[in-house]
């Protein structure tokens, strides 16, 4: 299909009733919403219409058989009042990639970006420029098409909704190591921003919680010895000077953040390992005072970081640092993200 847009206005913005100097994530909604439909073999009707439900048949695919995905995106503004994406086709890519895990219909990366941009446009005045705040962008797809058999749908939907937004986290985090549950399992879905996965993050999460942490570090499937994700976000962990990440796999996202984190890190000459880190090593670092830092990446908090962690019943305390690599490589990224920086990588793109 061609990208031709349809455009619906709202008829009056609520806007104004807005506090921009009080934004909670992901709450508040933009006037506008993006939506494309999959029928017929064929992505068509892409339409930019005001924000509100949408209306499925009760034998809908999503609700029986679960294939929907999502991405994480942010627009800011600069100082000059121009709208920046960051790295918005990686977006598009690894929607994409969970798309095809999930049999859903792939977006083609010229109708995903024109109506991104064509949506950001109309709701130009919703980005915040308030420091630590951003429109957040959520794309998502699933399976609009009807049926009981347990197949793939025939139609799908794409729609782009807004958020502005504030800080995700307020301040750093208590976290517990998982010993039981796991977040996906080799072969699985781990790796896509599919719907299903956070759902089933959401009992061991509450477990912690009401032991008194914030989120769960998931460890792996098949032994829980290794450190894998922090929640919803990659997780990193400094041991002396040193920055050690899981590598990818089935069962851990390859977050955008987290590919930003490792390259700004290593152009600062911080030594980067990608590998395994096991729970123990962890333990052990901490009990000899080598483990300096340990923090969540991800686009909604950008980096979160993490104050102490639960293991076996035991807590410890990480050291509170006088310039912690969290906040040297936070700041590089939203710098790059705002244009107060050079961007060197080429990751920040105008919406003209």
């Amino acid at each position: 299909m061609s990208s031709t847009i349809q455009i619906k206005r709202i008829e009056k913005s609520k806007i104004e009733s807005v506090d921009f100097n009080n934004l909670p994530f992901g709450s508040v909604f933009s006037d506008h919403m993006l939506t494309c439909t999959f029928k017929d073999g064929k992505w068509q009707d892409l339409v930019i219409e005001p924000f509100a439900p949408i209306s499925l048949s009760p034998a809908a695919k999503i609700f029986h058989y679960g294939q929907s995905i999502f991405e994480g995106m942010k627009a800011y503004k600069d100082a000059d009042g121009n709208t920046l994406l960051f790295r918005p086709l990686d977006n598009c890519k690894r929607l994409n990639k969970s798309a095809e895990r999930l049999v859903i219909p792939q977006i083609p990366e010229e109708i995903f970006m024109s109506g991104l941009k064509a949506l950001l446009k109309i709701d130009e005045a919703w980005i915040p420029t308030n420091e630590g705040s951003s429109l957040y962008i959520r794309p998502f797809m699933f399976a609009s098409g009807n049926g009981f058999h347990a197949s793939p749908a025939d139609a799908y939907k794409l729609c782009i909704c807004t958020s502005p937004s504030g800080a995700y986290f307020a301040g750093k985090v208590k976290v517990l190591i998982e010993e039981k549950y796991a977040r996906a399992a080799n072969g699985g879905v781990g790796f896509a921003k599919a719907g299903g996965n956070y759902a089933a993050q959401f009992y061991p999460t509450q477990l912690a919680i009401d032991k008194g942490y914030n989120q769960v570090i998931w460890t792996d499937d098949n032994t829980h010895e290794y450190i894998e994700e922090a929640g919803a976000m990659n997780i990193f962990v400094r041991i002396n000077d040193t920055l050690i990440t899981s590598p990818t796999s089935d069962r851990i996202l390859d977050g955008i953040t987290r590919k930003s984190i490792i390259q700004i890190a290593k152009d600062k000459n911080i030594d980067v390992e990608v590998r395994k880190i096991s729970v123990s090593e962890v333990i052990a670092a901490a009990q000899a005072g080598s483990l300096k830092e340990m923090f969540g990446a991800g686009t909604a908090a950008v980096i979160s970081p993490i104050a102490g962690f639960g293991f076996k019943g035991v807590d410890y305390d990480l050291p509170e640092l006088e310039k912690p690599f969290a906040t040297t490589l936070k700041k590089a990224i939203t710098d790059i993200q705002t244009n107060k920086a050079e961007d060197p990588y080429g990751w920040r793109v105008l919406v003209k």
